[in-house]
């Protein structure tokens, strides 16, 4: 249900992991038609993923409340609570699933604008992520390439493309880069599945720290996302904290945790593979550095910045090289880099809420593509995962009908998650070297 038009807006944010929270929570913060004096409520998706205290402290992203849901006690929360606005910061069937719920629950009565989109590149699964956030009243695109693919694929399978929205990564910004420090310092910005080997992330790690042997005056920073087992968006089953084990590392280098923001606030060159902090560094024009050296590949996810001009080898980083970035390629992809467009790249967004908002009578029910005639041998599986029954009404014995969890249940929940982590970390590579033999 929406929130009085007299009050001050109330926003919803439904996350699934520690990076869309991040997104979530900040973009709800940019597209919202007045900040000052906005509700910001966050509800956390209980999964494998759910972030820890740890985690959510880093992103820099606050709520005015936040607690763990599962996605039926969701739908149940946005029947009782009256809100303007609910940003979905979820995988694309997770987006699906609560489309269909927030359908069921709401019905054609008054409800609130219901926003979706990506936490960064969109790299895979183009046309599959799409259709599932199809129904959202608004479908976010991070730059004016992505506007363009997304309704290219709306319109392609017959689909209302009205709700995509250009807008820009809700969490550039910092200090501009004013040169060169001392010491100068390299950060490499690791992600938990790419690459997903382990050859592939131990030669990452053997050039990083080869790269600070041959470097000794520099400061090499390897940033992580996560400790062990603490889960983010994707699974990370090879943790470069358990490949550095056992090494001896020059005394140049070292493993940093943290808000991407601060590292980037004393970094002198950005390297990664395909990692979104690639923007947030040339955002700030900071020298970025893709790697080629596993190929450039759309299973790495470099194959986004072809044409960015950042694209370079360990071989070439060791030997000096600071790749310059083409400002076309910037100017497409919405990093501002220094041009002062960022202030106003949610102003379509707000507006477009806006006119929502004050729309005389109820919002129209949502109505995503998938439906149990366009795909009944897909979307019932997507539901029943999030126990919700094709038209999304909640299964029977699914939580929504049971009490908030206690403690003791809380407990016991928070133990069968870090068992299911350890389990993903060491057990299964354990059990899949072994079916090699």
């Amino acid at each position: 249900m929406p929130a009085s038009a007299t009050k001050s807006p109330r926003i919803a944010v439904l996350a699934d992991s520690d990076t869309r929270w991040k997104w979530g929570a900040l973009t709800a913060r940019r597209i919202a038609p007045a900040e000052a004096g906005i509700r910001l409520d966050g509800y956390l998706l209980r999964g494998r993923a759910t972030p820890t205290p740890r985690q959510l402290a880093e992103t820099g992203a606050t709520a005015d409340s936040l607690r763990e849901v599962t996605g039926a006690e969701f739908l149940r929360a946005m029947t009782a609570e009256s809100y303007d606005i609910v940003v979905l910061a979820l995988v694309g069937g997770g987006v699906q699933a609560m489309l269909h719920g927030l359908r069921h629950a709401w019905g054609s009565g008054p409800r609130p604008v219901v926003v979706t989109g990506y936490v960064g590149v969109v790299y895979e699964k183009l046309a599959d992520g799409l259709l599932l956030r199809h129904g959202a009243d608004l479908v976010l695109a991070n730059s004016a390439q992505d506007a363009d693919r997304f309704r290219a694929v709306y319109e392609g399978v017959g689909a209302d493309a009205d709700a995509v929205t250009e807008v820009a990564l809700p969490f550039l910004g910092g200090e501009a880069y004013a040169g060169e420090r001392a010491p100068y310092t390299v950060t490499f910005a690791a992600q938990p599945s790419v690459p997903e080997n382990r050859v592939d992330r131990t030669y990452l790690l053997d050039r990083l720290i080869g790269h600070a042997r041959r470097h000794p005056e520099r400061e090499v920073l390897l940033k992580l996302r996560s400790k062990p087992g603490e889960h983010t968006t994707h699974i990370e089953e090879l943790p470069y904290q358990k490949l550095v084990r056992g090494r001896e590392l020059p005394t140049n280098f070292r493993l940093v945790y943290g808000h991407m923001g601060e590292v980037l606030d004393r970094t002198d060159l950005l390297v990664t593979v395909s990692s979104t902090a690639a923007l947030e560094s040339l955002h700030r024009s900071i020298p970025t550095a893709v790697l080629t050296d596993l190929g450039v590949r759309e299973a790495l996810g470099n194959h986004h910045f072809l044409g960015s001009g950042c694209l370079t080898s360990w071989d070439r980083l060791d030997a000096g090289h600071r790749p310059e970035p083409d400002p076309e390629w910037l100017a497409r992809q919405g990093v501002a880099a220094g041009e002062g467009s960022y202030a106003g790249a949610f102003d379509a967004a707000r507006a477009r809420i806006a006119a929502l908002l004050e729309r005389s009578g109820a919002l129209p029910p949502l109505s995503p593509y998938y439906t149990p005639e366009t795909a009944p041998g897909y979307l019932p599986g997507i539901l029943a995962r999030h126990h919700l029954g094709p038209d999304g009404a909640p299964l029977p014995g699914s939580p929504a009908t049971r009490a908030e969890a206690g403690p003791v249940r809380q407990i016991v929940r928070r133990a069968a998650r870090g068992a299911y982590r350890h389990g993903v970390q060491r057990v299964a590579p354990v059990i899949r070297r072994m079916g090699e033999l």
